[in-house]
């Protein structure tokens, strides 16, 4: 079986928001074995909406319409999909009694554009609204499907895992197709796309041939480049078996090329590398920051749990303030020197076991005779001390969000260095 996702609302187009809904309907979809070929975004126009409908299920054998479902003049999904299977619209008299009780509860009482939410296709059936007022619709169009969902992903989520994927799932099984893909995704940091490309090489064209497996590469910025492994097994067991094997051939020859550059697994930020690192070693962080400027306290506190080894951080923006709270030396402060002793009064000052720092020049301007893009990261592990020079690529903000990610990633391997 084949799902197109159609995500409505000219806010799309603009960039105004990320279209974090296919991304994640996408992924659900590959988990659960069913394929999605194409992705659409279509402005808020009947014509174009329709037409995009129209090539999705000349393609297709099952559309999923992201948006377009809400009480203003813009929503105008349920018309398209209406003109599509070539019927009227009728107004559901239930559905505007339970929209207008959801009102009712908060207090407020229905507005009468929310009469529109009420308006199904007719031969649709509906998915009831549990999150929001406007209900889902799943409309046959022949021996295909189209279903239409609300753009707000916490509502788009509950229906797809409460009616669409099970529907999907029945589908390929009258199909005779019961295939699982799953995917892992290995994060790295330090190696270009080209090089990663280029050391896995061989292993690529390996599996050319192969159609149960196969490896993707994602830039993704200043969180590095992910290798994704994805495999296509008879089974969930069988897909994680195909994909564990491929997983240790990827690491060793990563490992033996470019060195350790995989930090972590999936969802794994380098933050929760550190996280994780650091309580299994039962030691304490503490943080001196001047180009970052608050970056790496901010990354570290989103893990869960932070304050079990997170002691805190100073932003020592100013030259004073590294002389005189972290007792760096009177100097210049873009240097290794000065580096490593923000890292010494950070532990000192924050009482942590570890002492984490970073100075450099995030520009335009040059600094103490560097260029843009020169930071130094500084690492205090008791009586180890020990300093990172980088040159970093980028304009100012892209300079501090890459200086943030590095002196975590130096960090994550003076602590891989402990134990050996």
């Amino acid at each position: 079986m084949r799902v197109e996702i159609v995500a409505v609302g000219t806010e799309l187009l603009l960039g105004q928001i990320p279209d974090t809904n296919s991304q994640w309907l996408g992924e659900h979809l590959a988990a659960n074995g069913i394929a999605s070929h194409f992705h659409q975004h279509v402005g808020d126009n009947h014509d174009r909406i329709v037409l995009a409908f129209r090539t999705a299920l000349a393609r297709s054998d099952a559309v999923i319409v992201c948006g377009g479902l809400g009480p203003t003049q813009d929503d105008i999904t349920r018309a398209a999909i209406a003109e599509v299977m070539n019927v009227p619209l009728i107004r559901d008299e239930a559905i505007v009694e339970a929209i207008r009780k959801m009102f009712g509860s908060r207090g407020r009482e229905m507005p009468e554009n929310n009469l529109l939410q009420a308006d199904v296709p007719k031969g649709a059936s509906i998915i009831p609204q549990t999150r929001g007022t406007a209900p889902g619709l799943i409309c046959p169009v022949g021996q295909k499907v189209v279903f239409a969902v609300p753009g707000v992903p916490y509502e788009m989520t509950d229906m797809f895992e409460r009616a669409i994927l099970p529907e999907l799932l029945r589908r390929e099984r009258l199909a005779g197709n019961e295939s699982v893909i799953l995917s892992r995704v290995l994060r790295t940091w330090g190696a270009s796309e080209s090089g990663l490309a280029e050391a896995i090489g061989d292993e690529l064209s390996s599996l050319d041939d192969n159609s149960r497996l196969t490896i993707a590469f994602l830039a993704s910025g200043i969180e590095g480049i992910k290798v994704r492994i994805t495999a296509r097994g008879d089974s969930a067991e069988h897909a994680k078996e195909l994909i564990a094997e491929e997983e240790v051939k990827i690491r060793s020859i990563i490992n033996a090329k470019l060195g350790e550059i995989i930090f972590g697994v999936d969802d794994e930020t380098m933050e929760h590398a550190i996280a994780t690192r650091l309580l299994d070693k039962g030691l304490t962080l503490g943080v001196a920051e001047s180009v970052t400027g608050g970056l790496i306290a901010s990354r570290l506190v989103n893990v869960i749990g932070a304050s079990k080894w997170f002691r805190g951080g100073v932003v020592s923006y100013a030259s004073e303030v590294k002389f005189d709270v972290l007792g760096v030396p009177v100097g210049p402060v873009v240097s290794p020197e000065a580096a490593e002793a923000m890292a010494i009064g950070a532990a000192k000052l924050l009482g942590s076991d570890v002492g984490l720092s970073v100075t450099g020049v995030a520009g335009p301007e040059e600094q103490d005779g560097h260029p843009a893009g020169t930071v130094f990261v500084g690492i205090a592990i008791g009586d180890n001390v020990s300093h990172v020079a980088l040159r970093l690529p980028g304009d100012r903000p892209r300079i501090r969000a890459y200086s943030a990610i590095s002196a975590l990633d130096a960090l994550r391997k003076a602590l891989d260095e402990l134990s050996k």
